[in-house]
């Protein structure tokens, strides 16, 4: 299990998959990585980002050893939550999620379109950008990922009890704002009790809340991240993935880690990785093929 952890009332060591820690992130510059995404150009390459400060990636091999940095020019990083990879027309992307709005008062938030650059590529300038409203009103959202088959963004809010799901068009064309669909509620991820709500923040134990989303690349399944665990969800043939997120999800792991940010598929589909916002954080790898746990 990801360390370091407590783990969940009603769960022992035993019925836990057995993650591995690789290494840790070694650019001591990464403090907050709140994003994280598997390159689309090499399998052992992944991207991450912090949820605030310059507007730069950071890549990372699979162990977390540092492969350089690269600044995304014509970009603010006020609040960037999440990272998301995806191939178009045999071009790789990576997405930059401004959306984090801890106090609920944002009237627009942004998505930054980037095409994938090599490691060492000292600064690139996003391909478009998505400004986008939600029609309730601001929300505060930490997970994003790619619906490359529908040439949709999905994404799910954080601090709405049940978390809310929305969808942008992946090209939306030349308004300048648009506003997100709405999808419904993920209900069918573990929710707060009356108690769990009144005493959180006396607690600082918020384990319901989704912090980040990943979608494997050959469209079968999502896992969501929240402080409390990791949740995949097979989706059936047929289904969108509205559809597929009100199912019951496989419980990969009930652990909870009130830092735990970014999550990511590697590029098999069977392993995540899961890293913390902390300098020189480390990185797991988790199976999520194995039998779903025991209740």
């Amino acid at each position: 299990m990801f360390l370091p952890l407590v783990l969940a009332a009603g769960c022992s060591p035993a019925q836990e998959p057995p993650s591995t820690v690789v290494g840790r992130l070694q650019n001591a510059k990464i403090d907050e990585a709140s994003g994280l995404a598997r390159s689309q150009r090499y399998p052992d390459v992944f991207w991450v980002a912090n949820d605030d400060g310059p507007s730069v990636l950071y890549a990372i091999d699979g162990t977390g050893k540092d492969l350089g940095r690269v600044t995304i020019k014509d970009a603010s990083n006020r609040d960037w939550e999440d990272l998301a990879s995806f191939t178009l027309d045999g071009v790789p992307y990576l997405v930059a999620a401004d959306i984090g709005d801890n106090d609920g008062k944002r009237k627009d938030v942004r998505l930054y379109i980037i095409e994938e650059p090599e490691a060492g590529d000292d600064k690139v300038k996003p391909e478009w950008r998505i400004e986008f409203s939600y029609p309730e009103g601001p929300r505060d959202a930490e997970s994003v990922a790619v619906d490359v088959e529908n040439q949709r963004v999905l994404v799910m809010t954080k601090r709405d009890v049940p978390a809310l799901l929305y969808s942008l068009p992946l090209k939306p064309g030349t308004e300048k704002r648009i506003d997100a669909e709405r999808l419904g509620v993920v209900a069918s991820l573990p929710q707060p009790s009356r108690s769990d709500l009144e005493f959180a923040a006396r607690a600082n134990s918020w384990h319901w809340q989704p912090t980040s989303m990943d979608i494997s690349d050959d469209g079968t399944q999502a896992v969501v991240l929240t402080y409390g665990g990791v949740y995949r969800y097979p989706r059936a043939p047929g289904h969108n993935w509205a559809e597929a997120l009100q199912q019951p999800p496989v419980v990969v792991s009930r652990s909870a880690n009130r830092q735990a940010e970014s999550v990511a598929f590697d590029a098999t589909g069977d392993s995540i990785l899961i890293t913390i916002e902390q300098r020189h954080a480390p990185l797991f790898r988790l199976p999520v093929t194995q039998p779903p746990m025991e209740d």
